[in-house]
């Protein structure tokens, strides 16, 4: 495979497309985010992408099968009736050479199959501490885009820095491609998996996206967290080396930094 290609798992009929994009990054908050989306809304799988700017590995599946490292697209409406186009995936492309390519690759789709909005959902670094009530944070394209959003909390003129990957370069990309663009960034801190900032997120998009969706999930994971992270607090304060009873070293915690 030389080229990067997207293939049609299967077509639909499309009613002004938005795309929502949650790929990999700090905080895995668009993952969460979109990922969430997906299953609360019951979202049908739309396209494949793939490239050879993707890590070489495969995926082992439950039923003994396996794939290759993608991006997936899938389809769901809103109660206005309009598509939204959910993009989720193992990984981002790797170096600026692969990033660029990719991500060109997905606004001329999401522009072919007549896209009329593009999001982008990422994290915003708040440094090593737990951020206990996140804020939304968001940089965009479009002068109408940060009206709106600004109407629906997300704070605008406050985000300082670079964005790398997908979550800065499609929102760019697409508005060269005549789509308005948002990125909007949960506040997140010290977490691999930081469900309290896709939760922050989720409750602003119900209203933007003008979606249903439960978080019941995302709070219970949220309070399985703090739980964790109120236990290693308390055990660093422990005298000596010696390792508390029933505490475990957060090299065992995955989704600890």
């Amino acid at each position: 495979m030389k080229n990067t290609k997207i293939m049609y798992d299967k077509k639909a009929k499309l009613k002004e497309p938005i795309l929502l994009v949650g790929l990999p990054g700090i905080g895995n908050v668009g993952n969460l985010v979109v990922e969430h989306i997906r299953r609360e809304l019951n979202a049908k799988k739309y396209a494949t992408l793939r490239s050879p700017h993707f890590p070489h590995q495969t995926i082992m599946l439950k039923n003994g099968s396996m794939r290759l490292v993608n991006n997936r697209f899938y389809h769901c409406k809103n109660k206005n009736g309009k598509s939204l186009i959910l993009l989720v995936g193992d990984a981002q492309a790797g170096g600026p050479k692969g990033q660029y390519i990719v991500n060109d690759r997905i606004v001329r789709f999401f522009k072919k199959i007549g896209g009329k909005q593009v999001y982008t959902i990422g994290g915003y670094s708040a440094g090593n501490n737990y951020v206990q009530n996140p804020r939304v944070f968001g940089v965009s394209t479009s002068k109408t885009n940060r009206e709106n959003l600004s109407k629906n909390g997300v704070i605008f003129g406050q985000a300082a820095g670079s964005i790398w990957g997908s979550a800065g370069i499609i929102p760019v990309f697409a508005n060269d491609y005549g789509i308005p663009s948002a990125c909007i960034m949960g506040e997140t801190g010290m977490l691999e998996i930081d469900a309290n900032a896709a939760k922050a997120v989720l409750e602003l998009l119900k209203n933007i996206l003008n979606i249903d969706i439960k978080l019941d999930n995302l709070e219970r994971i949220k309070k399985e967290t703090e739980k964790i992270l109120k236990n290693i607090e308390e055990a660093s304060k422990e005298q000596g080396d010696q390792q508390t009873p029933g505490y475990k070293s957060n090299e065992n915690l995955s989704y600890i930094r």
